[in-house]
């Protein structure tokens, strides 16, 4: 598998990845050590020096620190969950099958991805440092979680039960169709 490192993202050359070889890569690690200490970076310094950081800032800043430190902290909360349930895949705790339920996704996409507030440029260097490599942290497991889901697919194609699930997820799509107008 050949890796290229892109201001720390992580790109893999078109190559599909199974839950074993990404485990196994030695990047779940790094990801994994990255994120939890990132989470611990930015509790220390919401609870400490962002706390003093903010009673000084505009009006503007101010709003903005407080929708930004909580989409930070939902951002985190996502990456750190999402690491955590694949831990507990390869520790044995649950099933690859398990993970894969839609409780396990990363939620919040539009809250992690959408534009930084007004007023964010008065935000202090270090909180603007940390949002940063959050959203280039939670980009790298969004793109892993959906290489992952890709090669797994929704249901194992040798699952004994792969065509009754085909065949209620097409009923389930066919209903939503007609009582929604969605597909």
């Amino acid at each position: 598998m050949s890796v290229e490192r892109i201001d720390q993202d992580v790109q893999f050359a078109g190559e599909a990845l199974t839950l074993a070889e990404f485990m196994s890569s030695g990047l779940f690690q790094r990801t994994y050590q990255e994120g939890m200490q990132l989470v611990e970076e930015t509790s220390a310094y919401l609870d400490g020096p962002g706390r003093d950081a903010a009673r000084n800032l505009a009006r503007d800043a101010s709003l903005a620190y407080a929708g930004e430190s909580m989409r930070l902290t939902t951002r985190l909360m996502q990456v750190a969950a999402w690491l955590l349930v694949r831990k507990a895949v390869h520790e044995g705790e649950i099933t690859p099958e398990e993970a894969r339920a839609e409780k396990y996704r990363l939620a919040t996409k539009e809250i992690a991805r959408s534009a930084r507030l007004a007023g964010a440029e008065g935000l202090p260097e270090r909180l603007r440092e940390l949002i940063g490599r959050s959203e280039r942290l939670y980009a790298r497991v969004e793109r892993l979680d959906s290489q992952l889901r890709e090669r797994m697919g929704p249901v194992a194609a040798h699952h004994p039960m792969a065509e009754q699930l085909s065949r209620v997820e097409a009923f389930y799509r066919e209903t939503l169709s007609r009582n929604f107008g969605e597909a």
